[in-house]
């Protein structure tokens, strides 16, 4: 997979790779199964839990790498 940016569509990622589930739990977004919040980028999920975007792309490109 590219690497990961603050555009990239949760759902993309999650269909990718679901164990970076816990990530975005680990933001409070619990609704990861709802089709509005699989739709939404990371920048925007970010954004409505009061989250560094860039700390989050972070720690999803360093998750997928060491996969």
């Amino acid at each position: 997979m590219a690497t990961v940016t603050k555009d990239t569509i949760i759902g993309d990622i999650l269909d990718i790779d679901s164990t970076t589930a816990p990530l975005f739990l680990s933001i409070g977004m619990h609704c990861l199964g709802c089709p509005a919040s699989r739709g939404e980028t990371i920048e925007e999920a970010c954004a409505v839990h009061g989250v560094d975007v860039d700390e989050l792309v972070k720690k999803i490109n360093e998750h997928l790498a060491g996969k």
